[in-house]
């Protein structure tokens, strides 16, 4: 048991050189929980219709259903930590009384994504992050128990920062103008999102959304349309919807491109995937 959950929270520390000469990134979305610690770097987040330029010792929190991306505003060496678990990890973790998951669910989604915490909470929660790095790290007796209840403290300690309102940090997102559009995309997945479509329901050129989508993600607004929309068809999927089912009321007229997107999003088939999710 304990074991088990142990082996469902992973925590990397990653650093990239001249990120934006080396990596692209793409959107992310998957099915674990995760909490992001931000070091270094140029680096402008983007999570469902927000975005926010990060400085050093912003915590984001993203859950299994938030699409996000880093884009890269310089080539200073990127930095940060990545801690992911599973929601199995913050069921058996929980009281009744004292839920875990507070800081996720107590939020309307894709809002209140990023925190700020002093120097002193960062240099707190950089302890707790080493030690998880170093539970995977060096396997010695006990360290099962260790590591959860470091986990466990680090976990309390987010909850703590995200109930206090005087972490909270506001959008950056500069095209305000999007933020409709965002919303009716994501109310609207199994509709024509078409470019024409758009730009004939908000009186905007196709270009200029392009444009303005492209500054705020680094991405296009086609692959962010993709992504939403197979984040719906795993719901879907996991509710017992037939993957051509969901195929169509996630906007999809052609079963094949839908096929191809969800292996492109997810690495899995939808029958796979839904393996892999029996499994877990």
């Amino acid at each position: 048991m304990l074991e088990t959950l142990s082996n469902e929270i992973t925590c990397l520390r990653n650093s990239t050189r001249n990120p934006m000469d080396n990596v692209k990134m793409d959107f992310h979305l998957h099915d674990s929980y995760e909490i992001y610690l931000f070091l270094s770097g140029g680096v402008r987040y983007f999570i469902e219709k927000n975005s926010y330029d990060l400085v050093p010792g912003d915590i984001l929190l993203m859950r299994p259903d938030e699409i996000h991306k880093a884009t890269f505003t310089s080539n200073e060496t990127y930095e940060r930590i990545v801690v992911n678990f599973s929601e199995n990890v913050l069921r058996t973790l929980s009281t009744e009384e004292n839920e875990l998951d507070y800081c996720y669910s107590n939020r309307p989604h894709g809002e209140k994504n990023r925190l700020n915490s002093t120097d002193d909470e960062k240099n707190e929660l950089l302890a707790l992050f080493d030690k998880l790095i170093m539970f995977n790290t060096y396997e010695k007796k006990w360290n099962v128990q260790l590591k959860l209840s470091v986990f466990l403290e680090l976990l309390v300690r987010i909850n703590r920062i995200f109930s206090d309102d005087r972490h909270s940090s506001p959008t950056h997102l500069n095209h305000q103008r999007l933020i409709p559009i965002l919303e009716y995309i994501d109310r609207n997945l199994h509709e024509d999102l078409s470019l024409k479509s758009l730009q004939d329901k908000f009186y905007i050129s196709g270009s200029h959304l392009c444009q303005i989508f492209k500054q705020a993600t680094g991405s296009t607004l086609h692959e962010y349309i993709i992504y939403k929309r197979i984040s719906k068809a795993k719901r879907l999927l996991i509710n017992g919807e037939s993957a051509y089912g969901a195929s169509l009321k996630c906007g999809f007229s052609d079963y094949s491109n839908f096929f191809r997107a969800f292996r492109k999003v997810t690495g899995y088939s939808p029958r796979e995937y839904l393996k892999q999710i029996t499994k877990q």
